[in-house]
């Protein structure tokens, strides 16, 4: 059940563990647009899939788990349309990733950030690699936003003021620290002893009773989707149509300061 190596996402299961690996380390295994819709493909593909108990997520190589979306994909980036429908298309890997039936492992190593971290907070269990590093930097990088729907799960994850704290000094959050936030459950020394340790942990919780686990993921969704809010869509045109986001895209391809005017 292999993917060809060349694939920007890998997927195999091997003895009931899913391994879902993001496979573009050049480029941070940031996400192209592909990516996230062959992630909700895997997801699904899962759902339907009696044998997988558990998923385990990765980056390829041992200086990122992801790095957000590959910031070329913005540069068609225009109309209402285009940045409601890229939010859309987040929203539904994350509720996949979210309402999958069997438990999800994020093993984070190297850079977790923007999209990437999203993606790891929607993960039920994450653990690190020393060198971990979590953050949401589109503050000093982009000038865009996440969806409410992102902000009330980070919010359920870490708290109001940490995530504003996170956000507003756009820095990176270094594995200790994630640990200690409750961002991280375990931190293992190095890349190789954090895939064993993602292995084990994925065995045994695949070896636990599925109603179980899969009632608790339900329960806590529910609970969680009571305090979202619906409507956002006025906040992020203020971000996806500003001058600020194509000057925070410009600076950002090409390696300068952005000049943010809040407009």
């Amino acid at each position: 059940m292999s993917e060809n190596p060349s694939a920007e996402i890998l997927y195999d299961v091997n003895d009931g563990v899913g391994h879902i690996t993001f496979n573009r380390p050049h480029a941070r295994n940031a996400f192209t647009f592909r990516m996230y819709e062959r992630l909700e493909e895997i997801c699904m593909q899962a759902q339907k899939d009696s044998s997988v108990r558990v998923l385990v997520l990765a980056g390829a190589g041992d200086q990122a788990f992801a790095a957000g979306t590959d910031i070329s994909e913005f540069r068609s980036f225009s109309t209402a349309a285009d940045a409601l429908n890229y939010e859309a298309r987040i929203e539904r890997v994350l509720t996949a990733l979210e309402s999958s039936r069997v438990p999800t492992i994020a093993a984070i190593a190297g850079v977790c950030t923007g999209g990437g971290a999203t993606i790891a907070a929607c993960c039920d269990l994450r653990i690190g690699a020393a060198n971990a590093r979590f953050g949401i930097p589109i503050a000093r990088t982009l000038g865009n936003c996440l969806s409410m729907l992102n902000y009330a799960r980070l919010a359920a994850l870490l708290g109001p003021s940490r995530v504003k704290d996170i956000i507003f000094t756009a820095r990176l959050v270094d594995a200790g620290e994630a640990h200690a936030i409750g961002l991280l459950s375990e931190i293992l020394p190095d890349y190789a002893s954090l895939q064993l340790r993602a292995d084990e942990l994925a065995r045994m919780v695949a070896s636990h009773a599925p109603l179980t686990l899969r009632v608790t993921k339900e329960a806590l969704r529910r609970i969680k989707e009571k305090m979202s809010p619906e409507e956002d869509h006025d906040l992020l045109l203020m971000c996806y149509l500003s001058e600020d986001f194509r000057e925070g895209m410009d600076a950002f391809l090409n390696k300068r300061a952005p000049n943010w005017k809040g407009a």
